[in-house]
């Protein structure tokens, strides 16, 4: 059989060398001394054919655990949600899959059409004035959200106030941005499952340029933002807030409570886990910061017939403009996850976005009771979307392990990004998640922690 991934044949390759006045492959590198040219064979299995390597790859792929064959309960800012099958339809098109940043507008009307649906959905979900045409994923969203906000004070204010309610990965990724302008990062630590209000206002001084919170945070508890909100404007920072854009389906967004940035990942809709990633970060802020604001931006506008049309606006502020006064380092868009979240969002409606939300909160609240009533003990007990914190009183990991023996993905073992949390679970709960594998997970959850 022939390989179909080999790019020439024998004799394609002999007459190249024929072309060029040489014999073998081995006189390309005549010039390197024989000493050091590596000699020997390449222990490596041979070639296979394709579906000797389908099987192959499907035997790997079988050693993770698949959430499409156990019900998973683990989250922590990767969410196994309902995608319309729409959506792999309209992002597998040619003229989107393989599309490059639309420079000519005159030939990616399509395109750029497609980003503008996703600016303004965004905007829509978040109460925000503008959203720019995606990031990689949420925690770089926030870090550059962070240099917006000492960027519009003209660097005169460098502190940026945290709260330990932001995805841990998230703080990491903003810690190492801000290392860069030499800001410095203060955190808020939390009370009770909610960032401490107090402390926030006890932080607050004339160097802050932002305050950043998660909203609900990585813990699932939804936060006061008023409260924040008025702290952060009492001094003139900008207050900014990372949302799970889902849960805006329901909550009241961050644009009606004076937030000034919204940021996020779009992966709930439309985009799998996948290990992990490639995911959707989005950016919307209000007008003033529209010339800060990092990555493309496309408008809408008329040509001199009249016609609409679209095209990328304010590119002064982009690295292919002016490098050294970029607002960011987006060079090629990865827009395709802006797409699908586009579809996904549009499949579903304002009515079936909303719905989905619902279903989350009431089977989260579902299954928080459930668990309460085996005896375990709920650590945040205020309102919660999609998420809670459970105490096991012994290792996650034993008792994740235990799950995994019958048939269940547990939650994120919270021990792994802080070490007062030992033996606290973080469980997770989407609309996919049916009453019977709920209760199952109670019921297993109750025997796994009880067990001698």
């Amino acid at each position: 059989m022939s390989f179909r991934y080999l790019p020439m044949t024998e004799e394609d390759k002999q007459e190249m060398l024929d072309y060029i006045g040489v014999k073998s492959t081995g006189e390309l590198f005549s010039e390197i001394p024989e000493k050091i040219r590596f000699t020997g064979e390449m222990n490596l299995a041979s070639p296979l054919s394709e579906p000797a390597l389908i099987k192959e790859f499907q035997q790997l792929s079988s050693e993770n655990d698949n959430i499409k064959v156990y019900p998973s309960f683990l989250g922590a800012g990767v969410y196994d949600h309902y995608i319309p099958s729409v959506v792999d339809h309209v992002i597998r098109r040619s003229e989107f899959y393989t599309a490059y940043t639309p420079y000519q507008p005159e030939i990616s009307q399509g395109e750029l059409q497609a980003i503008f649906e996703f600016q303004t959905m965004i905007c829509e979900l978040t109460g925000m004035e503008i959203a720019n045409s995606s990031m990689y994923d949420g925690a770089t969203a926030l870090a550059e959200a962070a240099l917006v906000a000492a960027s519009y004070s003209k660097m005169k204010k460098t502190k940026i106030i945290v709260s330990e309610g932001v995805h841990p990965e998230a703080l990491e990724v903003l810690k190492t941005y801000a290392s860069g302008p030499d800001l410095t990062v203060q955190q808020i630590p939390l009370l009770k499952g909610q960032t401490d209000v107090e402390a926030v206002k006890d932080a607050i001084d004339d160097s802050t340029a932002g305050v950043i919170v998660q909203y609900p945070n990585f813990y699932g508890s939804l936060e006061n933002l008023k409260e924040m909100e008025k702290a952060a404007h009492d001094y003139k920072s900008l207050f900014i807030v990372s949302s799970n854009p889902l849960a805006l389906g329901v909550l009241t967004p961050p644009g009606e409570f004076g937030a000034d940035i919204v940021i996020g990942d779009a992966q709930p809709f439309g985009i799998p886990s996948q290990m992990g990633g490639p995911h959707c970060g989005y950016f919307a802020a209000s007008k003033k910061l529209m010339r800060k604001v990092p990555g493309r931006l496309v408008g809408q506008t008329v040509d001199e017939d009249g016609r609409r049309g679209f095209v990328l606006t304010i590119q002064a502020r982009e690295q292919h403009i002016r490098r050294d006064k970029a607002t960011s380092n987006i060079c090629s868009n990865q827009a395709l996850n802006a797409l699908a979240a586009s579809v996904a969002m549009s499949a579903l409606g304002k009515k079936g976005l909303r719905q989905m939300a619902v279903q989350n909160i009431k089977n989260t609240n579902y299954l928080k009771e459930q668990v309460k009533n085996t005896g375990i003990n709920i650590v945040n007990e205020q309102p919660v979307f999609n998420e809670f914190v459970i105490d096991v009183k012994r290792p996650v990991s034993s008792i994740n392990k235990k799950l995994k023996e019958k048939g269940i993905i547990g939650g994120f073992d919270l021990s792994k990004v802080d070490n007062n949390r030992n033996e606290q679970m973080l469980v997770c709960v989407t609309e996919l998640r049916s009453k019977e594998e709920m209760d199952y997970f109670a019921r297993e959850l109750e025997g796994a922690v009880n067990a001698d």
